[in-house]
């Protein structure tokens, strides 16, 4: 119903997605169709996710027009962005082989609820996932997000055990999943399962949707956040949607230098050499090329 006329073509920097460890100050052209198959209250794209594709203003596409487009834009990567990129699976696979076929990366960001199978098909031919974890307990999944939590771990496990790239991102709404024991929980199984090396992004809720009574996220609730994450051992915790904040850089999980100097999504400095600190030598983990 939705394969080859997206809603969303743009041209984005992959930090956006968030890609923080990912082809670093690149280019990324990002493709959504309309539809989604959760219907979280607090939806920041609904006017593209939560709508059907017959309420949305749509292009005519093509895969091999897509991949087309990005290499005309000199993009190095293509994002399935903004919407849930399982709604049009088909299309995903068919634009993400042309884009293999020509040595362009690809970038799926998702809410994760996938069955096994089908997301194996996409470790064939994805490069780079960030997945949504969107809160910790059944009740917020059920209640906010209108889904389950079980399956969004399996799909991390399941990334986890490839070799694609995985970064994993909590947007965290006042009131609904700001306890600090969620923050706890989380970071507690995302160090047990993912390890210290995948990046962690909380972010800032801005009030959309059915949650337009709530106030924006207060930046000491992400700033605990990444404090508990850090504290318990996750190397590489970030700070979304509030730039110029300390969060927003990347640092040597050893001695504890800026190796990546942002301002909100813009690179400032890059001071990798050779994907490692360039003071101590530590390898900074990432897919950086």
């Amino acid at each position: 119903m939705v394969y080859g006329i997206p809603c969303v073509l743009a041209l984005d920097p992959v930090e956006k997605c968030p890609l923080f460890h990912f082809k670093v100050n690149g280019g990324a052209l990002s493709i959504a169709t309309a539809g989604c198959n959760l219907s979280c209250d607090y939806c920041q794209n609904w006017q593209f996710s939560q709508k059907s594709p017959e309420e949305t203003r749509n292009f005519s596409l093509p895969p091999a027009q897509v991949v087309s487009k990005a290499l005309e834009y000199k993009a190095s990567a293509i994002a399935f962005f903004y919407t849930e990129p399982t709604i049009y699976y088909e299309y995903v696979k068919d634009i993400a082989a042309e884009a293999k076929r020509l040595k362009l990366s690809t970038v799926m960001v998702s809410g994760g609820y996938i069955n096994e199978l089908p997301l194996k098909g996409l470790l064939d031919c994805i490069d780079a996932f960030v997945i949504g974890l969107k809160g910790f307990t059944e009740e917020f999944y059920q209640k906010v997000i209108h889904g389950t939590l079980s399956p969004v771990q399996n799909t991390l496990l399941t990334i986890k055990e490839s070799s694609k790239h995985l970064e994993v991102v909590t947007l965290i709404v006042p009131t609904l999943n700001d306890q600090e024991e969620n923050f706890r929980s989380e970071s507690r199984w995302f160090l047990k399962n993912l390890g210290p090396d995948v990046p962690l992004h909380f972010t800032r809720f801005n009030p959309q949707f059915r949650l337009k009574g709530l106030p924006p996220t207060p930046v000491s609730a992400l700033e605990k956040a990444r404090k508990i994450a850090k504290d318990l051992g996750i190397h590489y915790v970030y700070t979304g949607n509030v730039p110029a904040h300390e969060g927003n850089h990347t640092y040597c999980s050893k001695c504890g230098k800026i190796v990546i100097e942002r301002l909100g999504f813009q690179v400032l400095h890059n001071n990798l050499k050779n994907n490692a600190c360039p003071w101590c030598e530590t390898r900074v983990p990432g897919h950086w090329n």
